[in-house]
């Protein structure tokens, strides 16, 4: 959408502050279903607003360029004490707007901030210590704002699969690995969309694919598909003899760490995962459900 300077003359129904990942899925849905929007990235690159938020900054000029919004979508992450009312603040002062249309602040946060190795929901306690907490809190204080915590985000080109490498390196990495939790760009797209229709002020909300993954059962199929893709000569995964063996060690591993640790059959029970997330509340209150089942 091309944005004019004039946000007054210009307003929609949905601002991204921050057009990253998320915007990939979520721009297309708001074109399906005729929501306006306007969108920012830091270089103001393909029709969109230029603009950085500075959270030490008290320039309005970049705000002043910003279009009336009934949502605001923040997308990147707030920290600490200071930088959500300051963002609102600043908002605020370069949009003077009746009460009733205050617009709806929206942030997207992390699960990472519930910690306890048990069930938890959006109603379970959190680190309140913890900078992305401390800001959504403050944001729901100052604007009656609302909070989509992520689970981890996948979808086109990133991958769940693509993540192995990086996070288990040895089988103690793999012994020490629990519990996944992952939801789909355009389940967040539908969810945003949700969300702006029927918003939820001085809200947290957990939001996963209602799915809880065992590390040691995605790595056991993971690492057999990509055997078999290798023997059946599939171009498109590397067939390196280095590449063979780890496959095969990590299907060594698994099954060792089985037996070592008991456990007879996979995926293991969510009671031996550590943490495990809840996020049924959002998709019911809400009247949707994802559309993005099991990982693969």
């Amino acid at each position: 959408m091309q944005i004019t300077d004039d946000h007054d003359n210009d307003p929609v129904d949905l601002l991204i502050l921050g057009a990253g990942w998320t915007a990939t899925f979520l721009i297309p849905l708001l074109n399906r279903e005729g929501i306006k929007y306007a969108a920012t990235t830091t270089d103001g690159r393909d029709g969109t607003i230029r603009f950085r938020f500075d959270p030490d900054s008290s320039v309005l000029e970049p705000f002043r360029a910003l279009p009336r919004a009934e949502t605001v979508l923040i997308t990147f992450p707030l920290l600490g004490k200071g930088q959500a009312r300051h963002l609102v603040e600043m908002y605020e002062s370069t949009h003077h707007m009746a009460e009733r249309r205050v617009p709806h602040f929206v942030l997207l946060g992390a699960t990472s901030i519930w910690t306890a190795p048990k069930w938890q929901d959006e109603s379970s306690p959190y680190d309140h210590a913890d900078p992305r907490a401390i800001a959504e809190d403050e944001l729901m204080a100052r604007s009656d704002g609302a909070v989509l915590n992520l689970a981890g985000l996948y979808g086109g080109t990133r991958q769940p699969r693509d993540w192995l490498s990086r996070v288990v390196k040895s089988k103690a990495d793999l012994k020490g690995k629990g519990a996944l939790h992952v939801v789909h760009g355009e389940d967040v797209a539908r969810a945003i969309v949700a969300l702006h229709r029927n918003f939820t002020p001085r809200k947290r909300w957990l939001l996963s694919d209602m799915h809880v993954y065992d590390w040691w059962d995605l790595t056991q199929d993971w690492a057999a598909r990509a055997l078999r893709n290798m023997e059946g000569g599939d171009a498109q995964v590397e067939s390196t003899t280095t590449e063979t063996k780890r496959q095969q060690e990590l299907l060594a591993w698994v099954g060792e760490l089985m037996t070592e640790q008991g456990v007879r059959a996979l995926p293991r029970d969510s009671s031996l995962l550590g943490r495990a997330l809840d996020s049924r509340a959002f998709w019911q209150h809400v009247g949707i459900w994802p559309i993005h089942g099991r990982i693969r």
